[in-house]
C-alpha cells in the first residue's frame, strides 16, 4: 500500500511538472475577446423574425462604445433597407445625420449591411426580438456593435433587462454596454 501511495506521490509530481513546462512553452493563449463579445460564446439569429412586422422605426435604448451617437433606426423591409439616425456634437453644435444602408438577406434574421456611401459592409443579425415586435437585440458575430432596440424611447423595463440577458447569453460584454436614459 505504501508503494501505490509513492507511484501517486510521483505521478502527481510528474503531473504538475508537466503542466509547469506546458505554461512556459508558448502554447496556445486563450482566444480573444472579439469586439464586444466572447468570441468563444454561441450566437444566433432568432427564429421568432419576421421582415414584415421587423419592419417600421426602432429606438436605441442601448448601445456599445462607437455608438453612442445613434438615436434610432428604420427598419423597411421592401428592398430591405435600414436607416441610421445619429446625432453627434462638437463646439459648433450639434447635428442629425442619416445613414442609408442597403441589407442584403444571408437566412432568417440575418443581414449584410452595406453602406450606399463608401460600400462599407457589416453585418445585422437580430439575435431576439420580443413576441409583440417591442424590443429587439441588433447585434454581430464578431461583436463590433450590438443594439438594443424599442418602439418607444421609454418603459418596458422588463423587455430592456430580457434583451440584456439576450446579449449576455450571446457573449456580449455587458460592463461596456451604456445605456440610454
Amino acid at each position: 500500500m505504501a508503494r501505490f501511495g509513492m507511484h501517486l506521490a510521483r505521478r502527481g509530481a510528474m503531473l504538475l511538472l508537466l503542466g509547469a513546462l506546458a505554461a512556459c512553452s508558448g502554447g496556445e493563449a486563450p482566444p480573444a475577446q472579439t469586439g464586444f463579445r466572447d468570441a468563444e460564446a454561441l450566437i444566433g439569429a432568432t427564429s421568432r423574425y419576421d421582415a414584415v412586422r421587423f419592419g417600421g422605426d426602432w429606438q436605441v435604448r442601448a448601445a456599445f462604445p462607437g455608438d453612442a451617437d445613434l438615436q434610432a433606426v428604420t427598419f423597411a423591409p421592401q428592398g430591405p433597407t435600414l436607416i441610421e439616425q445619429r446625432q453627434t456634437c462638437d463646439s459648433a453644435g450639434c447635428r442629425n445625420t442619416r445613414t442609408l444602408w442597403a441589407l442584403s438577406a444571408q437566412g432568417p434574421g440575418r443581414y449584410t449591411m452595406r453602406a450606399a456611401v463608401g460600400g462599407a459592409e457589416r453585418p445585422f443579425w437580430v439575435l431576439w426580438v420580443d413576441e409583440g415586435f417591442r424590443t429587439a437585440v441588433i447585434g454581430s458575430p464578431e461583436g463590433g456593435y450590438g443594439w438594443i432596440l424599442d418602439r418607444q424611447v421609454t418603459g418596458g423595463a422588463d423587455r430592456i433587462a430580457a434583451a440584456q440577458e439576450i446579449l449576455a447569453f450571446n457573449g456580449y460584454d455587458l460592463g461596456a454596454l451604456e445605456m440610454r436614459p
